[in-house]
């Protein structure tokens, strides 16, 4: 009982429990006979929000003003590049890979030149490098829509003891982010860094080198969910990132990690992340049109974020 109590006072875990509450009453609506599809299509489409929200929850660890508003830029063009490399070959799988990470790498560090050399807000500067790099894959893609290598689309869109593989992903990257915030020096620096920057500064924590590594960081996760994207779709489209915008953000919030910095979550990541994929399912499955949809998921996301932060502060 105790425990049971402990647990409801992290604001995390109400991401779970309305992800179950709507997985249970679409289940419900069904007669139970899409249990396992929609549960499986759940962790398919959650896996590409918690990559990328991964990336924005470690910026918006570093305090207020930090965010990156470039990743559906870098998604786009991490996935088109890659796939223009790999040419549909399996053999160039590995090196695709290779590719978009050093697409992400590349937008990361001009997102934090702008941030640093030109001293504008990081709001206004991975905006303006969105359209930059928006415009380089636009230039890049010139129409064309090639087709992921074989063995890549099947790997993407399959399962493995019915979990599908991108859910696995997701999960190896969500522990290596788990381990790089509680088990390492960078993370106590950048959850320094988010409490208070001049305190940060004073302790002698290279607070510039953990911002510029924690914007590659960010940029690096979101090629790497282009590159997944766009083999899972069969094909790199322009606004293949365009949701995972407000996404991104929405699920670092939902899921429990501060706005205003210093204290983060991984794990409310995927409870918010299954919540927002299984809330747009369940509407759907009810014949809601796409304008009530939108109006009742906003209404349902600041209903979790109230009874998180409500007991969050009763909790103090």
């Amino acid at each position: 009982m105790t425990t049971l109590m402990a647990l409801t006072r992290k604001p995390w875990i109400w991401s779970f429990v309305a992800a179950f509450l709507v997985w249970f009453v679409t289940i419900l609506f069904t007669g139970g006979a899409s249990t396992l599809g929609l549960s499986q299509a759940a962790l398919t489409f959650a896996a590409f929000s918690i990559v990328v929200g991964i990336g924005q929850m470690f910026v918006i660890t570093l305090g207020p003003g930090n965010i990156d508003l470039c990743v559906p830029a870098t998604m786009t063009l991490a996935g088109t590049v890659s796939l223009k490399f790999m040419d549909g070959q399996d053999s160039m799988i590995v090196f695709g890979l290779l590719v978009a990470i050093a697409v992400g790498a590349a937008v990361g560090i001009g997102n934090y030149a702008l941030i640093k050399l030109l001293r504008i807000p990081p709001i206004i500067a991975t905006l303006s490098m969105s359209f930059i790099v928006q415009s380089t894959a636009i230039w890049t893609n010139r129409g064309l829509r090639i087709k992921p290598p074989e063995i890549l689309a099947s790997f993407t869109t399959e399962t493995t003891l019915g979990v599908p593989n991108v859910a696995i992903l997701a999960l190896i990257l969500s522990l290596l982010a788990y381990v790089l915030l509680q088990r390492t020096v960078y993370g106590r620096w950048a959850a320094a860094i988010g409490q208070s920057i001049n305190a940060a500064r004073m302790a002698g924590i290279p607070v510039d080198g953990v911002r510029f590594a924690t914007y590659v960081l960010c940029a690096v996760l979101a090629a790497i969910c282009g590159y997944l994207l766009a083999s899972f779709s069969g094909g790199a489209a322009l606004n293949m990132g365009q949701e995972y915008l407000l996404m991104s953000i929405a699920v670092v919030v939902i899921g429990g990690t501060a706005v205003a910095g210093g204290d983060s979550n991984v794990a409310g990541i995927w409870g918010a992340s299954l919540f927002m994929f299984l809330v747009v399912s369940m509407l759907n499955t009810y014949g809601f049109g796409a304008g009530i949809r939108l109006v009742m998921t906003g209404l349902i996301i600041i209903g979790v974020i109230v009874v998180a932060g409500g007991r969050s502060l009763r909790n103090r």
